[in-house]
């Protein structure tokens, strides 16, 4: 009877998983107007607020929240968006600021901190430090209460000892609640398609990066979403299947002819809903 029970239990936990993992919430990497934030960060985030985005991922830029984290969380959630995560880098990590750097995103309300890069894991001689750091701040993230992860850039996808990737060696060495951020504009730039990545590591991608492949990809492509080429239907069918993934973070670097941050942005978030609308209307 018991085992009958826990069966029942693990299928219900599975299909409850499934049915979150359906719902792709859509947030914002703040990078993408790191220079309007320094100028006018509360009417930034209105503007973001106002394209319709779900959340906002910090990138280490607070305006006049710099030092009030508690103020930072309820000016965010008064716009009607919740923060999906925070981009840090290891020095933040470091143990004469780890206290200082948990107790902020802590009082902020932040639920994920991600490594945004680390040179290290860029050659095979040295992403075994990136790992070791990964492993070694594991406990004491998580511990804190948040999400911890990892974000790639176009190296991460070099090969490792000619059977995989960097990347794949960096998710098949650390435990698997750290979330493999995939950046697929980086993945794709690389020549590689993101929703195979997705695939390849099931449940390892509560959140990604969705940003434009890199216009010299091919010649014709704008770096904007729907206009570049990845296969957005099919990289959104994967997380929503397989990848465990609840958080699409549109990321926008490029801003193609003379258009502002927040215009590509927009052009971007639009492509991005009309994807996700047909997605949600096949199911």
């Amino acid at each position: 009877m018991l085992k009958v029970t826990q069966f029942i239990i693990i299928s219900l936990l599975c299909l409850t998983s499934q049915a979150q993992s359906a719902e792709l919430k859509v947030s914002v990497q703040l990078w993408s107007v790191k220079e309007a934030l320094k100028t006018d960060f509360k009417g930034t985030i209105q503007a973001l607020a106002e394209m319709g985005f779900q959340g906002v991922e910090l990138a280490n830029e607070f305006g006049e929240f710099a030092d009030y984290p508690t103020g930072l969380a309820e000016f965010i959630r008064r716009q009607g968006m919740e923060i999906s995560g925070a981009h840090t880098v290891f020095p933040w990590l470091a143990p004469d600021k780890i206290d200082a750097t948990l107790k902020f995103y802590a009082a902020a309300e932040v639920p994920m901190l991600v490594i945004a890069w680390d040179d290290r894991a860029f050659a095979p001689e040295t992403v075994w430090q990136t790992i070791a750091d990964l492993n070694r701040l594991h406990k004491p993230v998580t511990d804190a209460g948040f999400r911890f992860g990892y974000h790639n850039h176009a190296e991460e996808f070099a090969p490792y000892r000619g059977t995989t990737t960097l990347w794949d060696h960096i998710a098949h060495s650390t435990p698997e609640a750290l979330v493999m951020q995939l950046d697929a504009g980086w993945a794709k730039t690389a020549g590689i398609e993101p929703e195979t990545i997705v695939r390849q590591h099931p449940g390892r991608t509560f959140a990604i990066h969705y940003k434009a492949s890199s216009p010299e990809s091919a010649s014709n492509a704008r770096p904007i979403i729907g206009e570049d080429t990845i296969n957005w239907p099919a990289l959104i069918a994967a997380n929503k299947q397989v990848g465990g993934t609840q958080w699409v973070v549109l990321e926008q670097e490029v801003y193609p002819d003379g258009l502002k941050p927040l215009e590509a942005i927009q052009l971007s978030k639009l492509a991005l809903d009309r994807f996700l609308d047909t997605s949600a209307n096949q199911n």
